[in-house]
């Protein structure tokens, strides 16, 4: 003869054999067998163990629960997950071993795959960027991989690739390019170099531009954003990791078309503000004189000046094609002292901290330049060469000559135009630095 008894415990008080904070609810049904004198012969307790969860749908389980936190994963289920107090939690699924949600205590969701003899986490996405389906289904697809010998879990950090990203990044673009990739990844991203390549989720990246946009650098953040991206394409395409989390994400801020040209007034207090022969004014002066890019500038040796001219080879060149401009005496004089300092001093790549100093010093300029104006409107270095092109256009210099000035290959020179006309403009260049000279001098220099 058998009897049954049950008893509840669980959220409601009484026995707790599990996390108090974990949607369970715990059954225990009591089997008894008697005896033909209908005395007890004994007592089987079976244990019975269901999910709660919103809405009243229920999950029943022949299993206790893991640690209190295994359940059947559901959209409504994520979404009602409780974060930690501190650290993070892993939730995992019931329907697939070693499946779950990783729930940080700021309440940041990502789902990750825990397997492999050395039980390996890899994170496959943030919640709800990616679905509880599509991650389901990575998770298994990464399984099946893994059984099939075709996906071996990476166990490499993130700065361990990257050392080996950058010397192949350095062995196949120009030195400038090479040095600013190399000053963001291993400046910007410092705080990911430990962390395991595999587990970088999206909100990893995101958090550090988006800081920087909240300082006030959008520029920064999507260069940044730029540069970390494209190392983990590379890390793709070398199969360090299987999917970039970085995939289909626009840039952090937006890009608007710049068209600040500076007046001439503010072009007399930045002039008037890099009076001091530092490295940093030196190369701002040369932009003002010259319209040349900032970095083309900064890297310029002796061996690049030859008589009045100024070399700039096809490896340094932003368009990859050798420049060759003419020189004013006081173009000249800056470049020689520039290129002879170099011979003692590192690539220049302070930019930012020399130019909050500039932006103070042309301020107090400005004030003296015109009592009544409002403060100085923010600029860049590269709108000097923006300025520098309006300014040959006032002085009549015709289009075409102003873009070899510039060595820029669009417009005129673009296309067909490009490839069948080749006069090089040197003397028109000639005339027109001149002419620049005699304005400049007489306009933004005097006292």
């Amino acid at each position: 003869m058998m009897q049954f008894g049950m008893m509840q415990f669980g959220r409601s008080g009484g026995i707790r054999t599990h996390d108090p904070q974990s949607p369970r609810l715990n059954l225990v049904l009591f089997v008894a067998a008697h005896s033909s004198s209908n005395s007890i012969k004994s007592v089987v307790p079976v244990y019975i163990s269901c999910s709660v969860v919103p809405r009243g749908v229920s999950q029943l389980s022949h299993r206790w629960p893991r640690h209190g936190r295994d359940m059947k994963l559901t959209d409504i289920v994520i979404r009602n997950l409780e974060a930690p107090p501190t650290g993070a939690k892993v939730y995992h699924d019931d329907a697939l071993t070693g499946f779950g949600v990783r729930v940080t205590s700021k309440g940041f969701k990502a789902f990750v795959l825990t397997h492999g003899a050395n039980r390996e986490r890899v994170t496959i996405g943030r919640y709800p960027i990616i679905g509880l389906a599509d991650a389901r289904n990575a998770a298994k697809r990464i399984m099946a991989e893994r059984t099939l010998g075709k996906h071996q879990a990476p166990r490499q950090t993130f700065g361990e690739v990257l050392d080996a990203f950058l010397t192949y990044h350095e062995a196949n673009n120009r030195p400038g390019t090479a040095s600013e990739v190399r000053r963001i990844l291993t400046k910007q991203f410092a705080t990911l170099h430990r962390h395991k390549l595999a587990e970088v989720t999206t909100h990893d990246i995101s958090r550090i531009t988006d800081k920087m946009i909240e300082n006030g650098y959008p520029s920064a953040a999507n260069h940044a954003h730029m540069a970390v991206r494209n190392f983990l394409h590379w890390c793709v395409r070398r199969r360090h990791i299987q999917h970039s989390p970085l995939e289909g994400l626009e840039k952090p801020a937006p890009t608007p078309s710049r068209d600040r040209v500076l007046s001439d007034d503010e072009l007399k207090a930045v002039w008037r503000a890099t009076e001091n022969p530092t490295t940093f004014n030196t190369i701002v002066r040369l932009c003002l004189l010259t319209g040349q890019r900032r970095g083309e500038i900064a890297a310029i040796q002796l061996p690049w000046l030859q008589g009045s001219s100024l070399t700039i080879p096809a490896s340094v060149a932003k368009n990859g094609k050798q420049h060759v401009l003419p020189l004013s005496e006081r173009a000249l004089s800056l470049a020689t002292d520039l290129a002879t300092t170099r011979l003692l001093m590192k690539p220049w790549s302070d930019w930012s901290k020399n130019k909050r100093a500039l932006d103070k010093a042309v301020d107090i300029h400005w004030r003296d330049i015109n009592q009544k104006a409002n403060q100085f409107t923010s600029w860049t270095l590269h709108d000097l060469r923006r300025t520098y092109a309006t300014n040959l256009q006032r002085l009549g210099i015709r289009l075409e000559v102003i873009e070899a000035l510039l060595n820029h290959v669009s417009g005129t020179r673009a296309g067909i135009v490009g490839v069948y006309q080749k006069h090089r403009y040197e003397a028109e260049m000639r005339d027109a630095v001149t002419e620049y000279e005699k304005w400049f001098t007489a306009t933004i220099a005097s006292s």
